[in-house]
């Protein structure tokens, strides 16, 4: 991967104000350094009148960039992850979010993070995608490629689900529970987090399955190998509705009798950090490891 990015894509949390000061001083650094910056077209009306900057619209975006960089928090990063799924394209992330597990420069070290990176001073970060599809009574649909997560889980309150997973063709569990989450190891510190699974690292080639409040107090999560496929059958939604979502952010809806498959995809994502980036002092400070804190961490 080159170290000097001559294109650099820019996009964040449309529609917030608290993203504008960043946005600015992010755009004034990238002019000085003798970048072309492409703005998200979202982002027009934080820039203020007049701008001089280059908007984009998303297909531009994904056909030009070399880097981009994403102020906000891990579900804005998550959303312009899916804005390059046509081509691979190193990300950065800006942390003005709440937890930032995946955005993790902040806003007052990042005129010398981003210098560096610039520079080609950085460390990359390989991350797994899931693939899935959901095969119909007719027809076979596919989802969009998941960094996180795939998630089947109920639509409506009161009421679980009942399906089947299986893993290499081998049947594994019946559940009666709320839903089921595929993660992979970047997705394990999200909504698998909550749901009671597994940390993975993210170096890991792995993949995780989460019931979502199961009926059964011994339907536990279980790690799998990254090169599992891994099949949900759903038997019944007891008149209720149920749903497959790529990151929280595509659905479809599911009826009794369809099959969701998913699997490691071929490509990755790449992230790229700043040297003396610490995945475990993220974990230290995000989920608050009481006694391994250290001064650095809460500075």
């Amino acid at each position: 991967m080159p170290g000097n990015f001559a294109t650099i894509a820019v996009l964040g949390r449309a529609g917030d104000p608290q993203i504008a000061a960043t946005l600015t001083r992010l755009l004034g650094q990238l002019r000085a350094a003798h970048a072309t910056a492409l703005v998200d077209a979202a982002l027009a009306p934080l820039l203020g009148h007049p701008s001089d900057a280059q908007l984009a619209d998303h297909l531009r975006l994904a056909a030009a960039a070399e880097l981009a960089i994403v102020i906000g928090g891990d579900g804005t990063l998550l959303k312009a992850a899916h804005v390059f799924n046509s081509r691979p394209v190193p990300l950065v992330g800006i942390n003005l979010g709440r937890l930032g597990f995946l955005t993790d420069i902040s806003p007052d070290s990042m005129d010398t993070d981003i210098a560096a990176i610039l520079r080609g001073e950085y460390r990359a970060d390989r991350r797994v995608l899931l693939e899935a599809e959901i095969a119909h009574a007719a027809q076979t649909t596919a989802c969009v490629p998941a960094l996180n997560d795939v998630v089947i889980q109920k639509t409506d309150g009161g009421r679980l689900i009942e399906f089947e997973t299986y893993v290499d063709g081998q049947f594994v569990c019946a559940h009666r529970a709320d839903g089921l989450i595929v993660a992979t190891p970047t997705g394990s510190t999200a909504y698998a987090l909550s749901g009671g699974g597994s940390i993975l690292h993210p170096a890991l080639d792995a993949m995780i399955l989460v019931p979502i409040c199961p009926h059964a107090l011994g339907d536990r999560p279980i790690v799998l190998g990254g090169g599992s496929r891994v099949e949900i059958a759903i038997s019944q939604t007891h008149g209720g509705r149920a749903q497959a979502t790529s990151d929280g952010q595509h659905m479809q809806i599911l009826n009794a009798g369809d099959r969701i498959r998913v699997w490691r995809a071929d490509r990755a994502v790449t992230f790229i950090h700043p040297h003396g980036h610490d995945y475990f002092r993220i974990l230290r400070t995000k989920l608050h490891w009481g006694p391994g804190l250290t001064r650095s961490d809460n500075e």
